[in-house]
């Protein structure tokens, strides 16, 4: 399998994300949107860190599940229902992706939400990756 993250000279450059991503020669694994939910199904944490660090957390242990890693992921999706504190955590966000995901970036989108399936929940990701 091949992944190419393509971030051309002329667009700004990119800061937690690849422009775009392409593969060839995997499998793909559809990642369900993940919130920051424990094992018993509560929400962990009521900070968008916190919440963001266990939600990524679920995301990558699904894909730890189909036998990926973070280095597979292609595309994520990023659901917040407050984007300007997502922006205001950017620093610290970042940090915890380096920690858990390591340091590339898939093509990623951060869309802003009135609310998720559990109220309590701030932040929701999903993803696509391609196994070799």
């Amino acid at each position: 399998m091949t992944v190419h993250r393509i971030n051309p000279l002329s667009l700004a450059k990119p800061s937690g994300f690849s422009h775009a991503v392409t593969a060839t020669g995997g499998t793909l694994v559809f990642l369900a949107g993940q919130t920051a939910l424990d094992q018993q199904g509560r929400i962990a944490g009521d900070t968008l860190p916190v919440q963001f660090e266990q939600a990524l957390r679920n995301l990558l242990t699904a894909l730890a599940a189909a036998d990926g890693d973070p280095s597979h992921l292609t595309r994520v999706t990023i659901y917040a229902t407050d984007p300007a504190d997502y922006r205001a955590h950017a620093e610290e966000l970042g940090r915890i992706w380096h920690r858990r995901a390591g340091g590339t970036y898939p093509a990623m989108a951060l869309i802003g939400v009135t609310r998720l399936w559990d109220e309590e929940a701030l932040v929701e990701l999903d993803g696509i990756a391609v196994l070799p």
